[in-house]
């Protein structure tokens, strides 16, 4: 699958969840465990809290960082469960995406009203 239909994929898994478990309040982890399982049954791969090496000059650091979500080994997914969206979100997962030198990456807000209000797509050097 191209990388904008994983995308529209997640998107509406996104708004599949959100509407299932009622809107924001809940915990960021029940978010990400119901988008996983939502994923997987739409035929997607889905692998949670990857470490993302950190390589400092030739040393790679002990203390990996993590995403909350890689689909399809392609598309990173943060899921955040707050009222106040911070751009730092977007700033974080854009170098996840250095790091692991990936593309696309989605940072979903589940605190939002409207959870399609809290979608922010992220690219790194994005080609078409």
């Amino acid at each position: 699958l191209a990388d904008n239909e994983i995308t529209q994929q997640i998107i509406g898994a996104a708004i599949e969840v959100h509407r299932t478990l009622g809107g924001p309040g809940l915990l960021e982890s029940v978010y990400e465990e119901a988008m996983a399982w939502e994923l997987n049954l739409r035929g997607l791969l889905v692998e949670r809290q990857v470490h993302v090496p950190i390589r400092y000059k030739d040393q790679q650091l002990a203390t990996p960082l993590r995403v909350d979500m890689l689909v399809e080994r392609k598309i990173i997914v943060e899921n955040k469960a707050t009222r106040k969206y911070n751009p730092i979100y977007e700033a974080q997962t854009l170098t996840y995406l250095r790091l692991l030198d990936l593309q696309v990456g989605l940072v979903i807000n589940f605190g939002e009203k409207y959870v399609k209000n809290g979608i922010h797509r992220v690219v790194n050097n994005f080609k078409d």
